[in-house]
């Protein structure tokens, strides 16, 4: 296992896979590298380098008091690029890890980085305002809060069925992809997830899209029930410069069945481009 450490001490696990021009995964919330591991091992066996991190409090990761906030969570992804010396690579971003991406070129530029890859990412802003009236009423996340307080382990459990869209009519349901998420969803910290809500969900990335100044892939489920498309990847379209969109018909926020397997053709085709 590969691990480094932050400048404020945190204990960063990641895993680094194949050789080649690097694709650094972040994953979405409460999740891990894991998440990934099957996106990963296909870019590694295609001639790319899969590097993929828990964020901290998360996963395997340190689990600090201090520090769960988007900031922190893009300078821990800088660090990492900067402690493997990786150029020219493609960011890839699922959920709140979109946001981490976003936030990381917005703090530290692209002079790392060819492409971004954002991934039913929570982008531009989740929380309904009155400049953002499509968005999720803060209700909604104060819900989230406390049932993480309450029994985040039934909430893990409950939040795999929307996340994949097995809650919709006909879907074909797969207890172990829900086992898994819950699996993933447990090994992060409560301190670290209960932060981390707030963080996707009231972050305003409008200014880090208009600092993305490289070829951006937006993809987005138009079923998704976690980060509606409407207040997300339509608006980051529009605010990035050289953004293509890709909506997916019928697909929900997690990435499982024949949406996985297109976002799969379209992440590989979009990096070899």
């Amino acid at each position: 296992m590969s691990r480094f450490t932050t400048s404020d001490g945190t204990e960063i696990y990641y895993k680094d896979w194949g050789e080649g021009r690097p694709v650094v995964f972040s994953h979405g919330w409460p999740l891990n590298a894991d998440a990934w591991d099957r996106q990963a091992r296909l870019v590694a066996e295609n001639g790319f380098r899969a590097i993929a991190h828990d964020r901290r409090g998360h996963g395997r990761s340190g689990q600090p008091w201090q520090g769960n906030n988007m900031d922190r969570y893009a300078d821990d992804l800088a660090e990492l690029i900067e402690s493997l010396n990786l150029d020219d690579a493609v960011l890839v971003g699922h959920s709140t890890g979109g946001g981490e991406v976003a936030r990381y070129i917005g703090r530290h530029g692209t002079g790392r980085v060819a492409k971004a890859v954002l991934l039913g990412a929570v982008p531009p802003l989740m929380l309904r305002t009155d400049d953002n009236p499509e968005g999720t009423p803060k209700e909604a996340f104060d819900g989230i809060r406390a049932a993480v307080e309450a029994d985040r382990s039934q909430f893990y459990w409950e939040l795999s069925e929307s996340f994949y869209g097995f809650n919709r009519p006909g879907a074909s349901v797969s207890e172990g992809v829900r086992r898994a998420f819950w699996m993933w969803s447990m090994q992060a910290g409560l301190k670290g997830a209960y932060d981390c809500v707030a963080q996707f969900s009231e972050t305003d990335f409008t200014g880090d899209l208009s600092r993305i100044d490289v070829p951006t892939l937006v993809a987005h489920g138009d079923d998704d029930q976690i980060v509606p498309i409407a207040a997300s990847a339509k608006r980051t379209a529009q605010l990035v410069k050289d953004a293509t969109l890709k909506v997916y018909e019928g697909a929900p926020h997690g990435l499982v069945g024949d949406f996985e397997k297109a976002f799969n053709d379209d992440l590989l085709a979009f990096i070899r481009g």
